[in-house]
């Protein structure tokens, strides 16, 4: 006879009304987790609030049930994430997913410190019901862990004339409030929040740290391989207005209304097809669509704002893998290794002058071949480069830097993603170990990437000597793990 199991329920109440969510664990033990999945912090962008700001989720009558996941801003897998993301259909696309191990408002004083999590997915794909973005490890460690959905692509961040800009930005922001004023209920502490995200999400949590408006909302800030965006409002405007002609309709709220949701997600496939044109393009300027410096809520770039000591109260871990982009030549591996490695990384886009000293601070990699070079070349343009940039500008703002570099089991190198389960500490997890790691991916690796997100989130430290202009310490994530001086100095020819 087969056992069944029994679902046992737990309810919160939040400002807009009661929610029941689902243990999973036996509650009271060391493994127990209550989820609240799905859980709407603002109206559907549908109608008349598709391209408007996002409004404040209405109170409701009775218990709202969030026990599955709630509709995602993602439409299909348009395949350019290496992390399972789901796509949920369905209107409701704003929401969030609690996780807490104690579902109960504290006392003054005794609330848990609290995870956000901003997904990635280069701002047009992505999804926070991964399996890879399960809290309950993060809930294990005494840290209520919350993930976020935004609207992403053009619905998102696309210019439109007569429509408020960076409604994905003020997506983020919603939530945040609804985090500061509702955490509590599920047993956090709204003044202990700390933003965290990879990719796309480091970069969005970079946009955040460096944006006045934003700055009640979070306390610290965890930026995973991020890259700020910073679209240049000419630059988005030029793209709204294409589309608009391409489409047949006019860059308004009502023009673009006037088009299904397919339409437009076809049109910006399109658009933003990567051609080794349009590669090269987003290699100089960035992407077409991302937050955008409209002067108003994003007030200048992202390095300005901290230069001018926005966010310099904030204590920031920010890290990359070492090669984020090297899978991008790995089935031309054995093809490139004619190519000379001085002809590709001019083609890449190689600064005048910086070819001999970049081969010199990276000949362990150059030795490896063409394409090795060239994937850490881009690596370093798109990724490394900024982040050096992100701490120099920060000054004396108390700042810790890492390098992921453990290789991988499928690429033998430390690809885009491969940290993210390390983070989380769901390396048991079958879909953790198929797609990046590969078999027996090491937990002590495991134990000091999330120990040290877990202690930062708490204590406000990771628990490795933070970043100064003088000794540039860096925490390198390996087997084993290290602490180096100038973890970055290969990328510095490239300034």
């Amino acid at each position: 006879m087969s056992e069944t199991t029994t679902t046992t329920f737990v309810e919160v109440q939040t400002l807009a009304g009661r929610v029941r969510g689902a243990w999973r664990g036996e509650p009271g033990s060391a493994e127990a987790s209550a989820a609240f999945l799905g859980l709407p912090f603002a109206e559907p962008p549908i109608g008349d609030l598709r391209f408007a700001a996002p409004v404040p989720k209405a109170p409701w009558e009775g218990v709202l049930d969030t026990l599955e996941f709630g509709a995602t801003a993602q439409r299909g897998d348009p395949g350019v994430t290496l992390i399972p993301e789901p796509s949920v259909p369905g209107t409701s696309t704003l929401n969030v997913n609690v996780f807490t191990p104690a579902p109960t408002a504290p006392a003054a004083g005794t609330g848990l410190p609290v995870l956000v999590w901003i997904h990635g997915g280069g701002y047009f794909a992505g999804s926070p019901a991964s399996p890879w973005y399960d809290g309950r490890r993060f809930n294990r460690d005494g840290v209520v862990t919350v993930t976020i959905s935004y609207r992403l692509g053009f619905d998102g961040f696309g210019w439109i004339e007569d429509a408020p800009s960076n409604r994905g930005v003020r997506d983020w922001m919603l939530a945040l409030e609804w985090v500061q004023k509702n955490i509590a209920a599920f047993g956090g502490d709204p003044a202990r929040v700390t933003i965290a995200g990879q990719s796309a999400g480091g970069g969005a949590v970079q946009t955040l740290l460096g944006m006045e408006a934003a700055q009640h909302l979070f306390s610290s800030v965890y930026s995973i391989s991020g890259a700020t965006a910073d679209v240049t409002l000419p630059r988005a405007e030029k793209f709204g207005r294409d589309l608009a002609a391409t489409l047949g309709v006019v860059p308004t709220r009502a023009g673009f209304g006037s088009l299904s949701e397919q339409q437009i997600l076809d049109a910006q496939a399109a658009a933003t097809k990567m051609t080794a044109e349009s590669f090269s393009s987003v290699i100089a300027d960035g992407l077409a669509l991302g937050p955008i410096v409209d002067g108003e809520l994003i007030a200048r770039k992202t390095t300005e704002s901290f230069a001018k000591g926005v966010g310099a109260d904030k204590p920031l871990v920010i890290g990359a893998t070492d090669d984020e982009f090297s899978m991008v030549f790995s089935d031309a591996a054995k093809k490139m290794r004619w190519i000379p490695k001085s002809f590709m990384l001019r083609k890449l886009g190689m600064p005048k002058g910086a070819m001999k000293p970049y081969l010199a601070a990276n000949a362990d990699v150059a030795k490896k071949g063409t394409a090795r070079i060239g994937g850490r070349f881009l690596t370093d343009l798109m990724f490394r480069k900024s982040l050096v940039e992100t701490v120099a500008q920060r000054g004396d703002a108390p700042t810790w830097v890492y390098r992921f570099s453990w290789p991988s089991g499928v690429y033998a190198f430390a690809e885009h993603c491969i940290d993210v389960p390390f983070f989380f500490d769901c390396i048991d997890s079958p879909v953790a170990m198929s797609p990046l790691t590969g078999p027996n991916p090491p937990q002590a690796l495991a134990d000091d990437v999330h120990g040290g997100a877990v202690a930062f989130i708490t204590n406000g430290d990771p628990g490795w000597p933070a970043y100064t202009a003088a000794t540039r310490q860096t925490r390198v994530f390996d087997t084993p793990s290290s602490v180096v001086t100038d973890g970055y100095k290969s990328v510095r020819p490239l300034r």
